[in-house]
């Protein structure tokens, strides 16, 4: 799936499936494309992945026809442009919580290779641009995805504003943040949580704008959040889920041979589940 199919289903409120990916191994692009998925998530917020394996990364799955998306670590346009040089089909802003931030990310995904003075007349709305540059940008930046990441309360309180921003595609719910900037650490099942979720979701899909909650705790949550409308399926991290599945065989391995002398050395360890 290309950047323009993912963004016009996104939109159309069609579902799109993609999980996270941290691993630069070569092998890693043929195991994704065999689950069928749509798209995938670079992370380079969290994960210290360099601008050239990032790139690797972007251009393999590419080829691949899989729609690869970058979180950038902060809300910066220098740094969306360069991950889109770099093979990116599309950029995630992290921990967006003005109007301003979503304006910046418009200009670095739907208006290259406009900068300086020209592109932010553009975006105050102080000028327009005439009919054969907007068909240029237009073409240029066909396959651009933008997506904002909603992790705060305050995102939250500018959601309405957020999304009449033009070419907004995406809302991505980070739910780790989301849940500490509620005041409730990690409780998911909370329902000020869900009650949160359910609110975005609904705001989105108003303005058909795609929706999803990046989450790495089960498949439950994400259907049921589906079935309220959300359409961007991003679920759980390839670390996340090597580690859950080797953790479930070492488990029955133990308690099948009776074997407790391993049982509880990594009892009490976690995994960073900030991506």
């Amino acid at each position: 799936m290309r950047g323009r199919e993912l963004r016009a289903a996104l939109h159309q409120g069609e579902r799109v499936y993609g999980t996270c990916v941290t691993s630069p191994s070569p092998r890693w692009p043929g195991m994704i494309k065999e689950l069928g998925l749509d798209f995938v998530f670079i992370d380079t917020e969290h994960v210290p992945l360099g601008r050239e394996t990032v790139s690797w990364m972007c251009q393999t799955f590419r080829a691949l026809d899989l729609t690869p998306i970058v979180r950038v670590p902060r809300p910066d346009p220098y740094q969306a442009c360069m991950v889109l040089d770099g093979g990116a089909s599309g950029v995630v802003f992290p921990y967006v919580e003005t109007v301003a931030e979503v304006q910046e990310l418009r200009g670095a995904v739907k208006l290259r290779p406009l900068k300086g003075r020209r592109l932010s007349c553009l975006l105050k709305g102080e000028e327009e641009l005439n009919a054969a540059t907007a068909r240029y940008l237009e073409r240029y930046n066909e396959d651009n995805v933008m997506v904002v990441n909603i992790e705060s309360v305050a995102a939250m309180e500018a959601l309405d504003d957020i999304l009449a921003v033009p070419g907004v595609d995406a809302i991505l719910v980070g739910p780790h943040d989301l849940s500490i900037n509620l005041g409730i650490p990690e409780q998911y099942d909370n329902k000020l949580f869900l009650d949160a979720i359910s609110l975005i979701i609904r705001k989105a899909r108003k303005k058909a704008v795609g929706v999803g909650v990046h989450f790495s705790w089960g498949v439950g949550p994400q259907i049921d959040w589906a079935r309220e409308g959300a359409n961007l399926i991003l679920h759980t991290v390839d670390m996340t889920a090597v580690r859950d599945a080797l953790a479930a065989d070492f488990k029955r391995f133990q308690n099948e041979l009776g074997d407790t002398r391993h049982a509880r050395r990594d009892a009490g360890a976690t995994v960073d589940t900030r991506v």
